[in-house]
């Protein structure tokens, strides 16, 4: 049995359905993505960029609490999530098509 990605630290229900929209099952199937590939998948389903949310993913599969990452390692955090957040959100997306892909009327791109 899948174990649910509320399971790993940091990370709670509405993470859950995050997760749940981008087509990422199970704790396992995140962990298999690793944070960036994950996060990537977030963003492209529809979920607005944050870096905090970046962080705290990354912070969870390591075990670690969110408020763990700080100077030089999360100088370098932020540099992979622009770079995730570049290739991975459409920014020219209007705010309908964000709305119908919030509430779950269009399919997951």
């Amino acid at each position: 049995m899948p174990t649910p990605v509320s399971s790993i630290r940091n990370l709670g229900p509405a993470y859950e359905v995050a997760c749940d929209r981008a087509g990422i099952a199970s704790a396992e199937e995140l962990r298999d993505l690793g944070a960036d590939a994950a996060y990537a998948r977030l963003l492209e389903s529809g979920m607005r960029p944050h870096f905090i949310g970046y962080y705290v993913l990354v912070m969870g599969l390591q075990g670690r609490p969110w408020n763990d990452c700080k100077g030089a390692e999360k100088k370098a955090l932020r540099e992979r999530f622009d770079a995730i957040k570049a290739a991975s959100f459409d920014a020219s997306q209007d705010a309908l098509e964000r709305m119908l892909d919030e509430i779950g009327v269009r399919p997951p791109r």
